[in-house]
């Protein structure tokens, strides 16, 4: 692997708009391209239980950039396709989390929460409140929460994630498969070295105690 890292961007605060395009800040597997594919083009995984319809725009992200953002990483509930814990984002926790940001159409992003909310995409996703207020809670759902943690190059940063707080839920133990997305993800955003992206992983609750560094640090392929 090349020594050359990029830089890390940072959110910065900014205006309620009406955008034509979003950041997607990605915290969990869709960090990874190759899963983020899915999402937008459709299809079934390789080795998942589910198939999604992908986006009504199939189009790819116009770019991917590392960024962090202020809160926590844990991990929690029991996915049926990972069969460990999903990783949640707690913006009101201290610490930093680390995501790629994908910049996609806010109609994509919609498309994309919906399909994380095991719904259909193409309903359409009022983003006013989020973008005011910087929180929305659209239902009790796993991912139906939307964040606004910030802007980056004047373009709101979004993400989704649990209604409740970390402290509020039991952590659950990330599978293998899960961890090696999430890893998979850090990595190609190429701002973190695999150390440095073990350690931050194997940190969070969840993973805590479950994972060590050099565990996780074996799920990286060679190369």
């Amino acid at each position: 692997m090349s020594s050359a890292r990029r830089p890390v961007r940072s959110v910065a605060p900014g205006r309620p708009l009406r955008p034509g395009r979003v950041w997607y800040a990605s915290y969990g597997s869709n960090m990874d391209p190759a899963r983020l594919r899915y999402y937008l083009s459709g299809g079934r995984p390789p080795g998942a239980g589910r198939t999604f319809p992908g986006s009504r725009d199939r189009t790819p992200p116009r770019k991917s950039v590392p960024v962090e953002l202020a809160g926590a990483l844990y991990f929690a509930t029991e996915s049926p396709v990972w069969t460990g814990g999903r990783a949640f984002y707690d913006p009101q926790a201290p610490g930093t989390v680390r995501a790629c940001a994908h910049l996609v159409t806010a109609q994509q992003f919609g498309d994309i929460a919906a399909q994380e909310m095991y719904e259909p995409p193409g309903a359409g996703l009022d983003l006013a409140v989020v973008l005011s207020e910087g929180r929305h809670v659209l239902g009790p759902g796993r991912y139906e929460t939307l964040v606004c943690p910030g802007y980056l190059e004047d373009v709101p940063v979004l993400t989704f994630t649990a209604p409740w707080p970390l402290s509020a839920v039991r952590h659950t133990r990330p599978s293998t498969a899960y961890l090696r997305h999430l890893a998979a993800g850090l990595r190609t955003a190429g701002a973190w070295d695999d150390r440095t992206i073990a350690s931050y992983l194997s940190r969070a609750p969840g993973a805590a105690g479950n994972w060590t560094v050099e565990q996780i640090t074996a799920l990286f392929p060679e190369g």
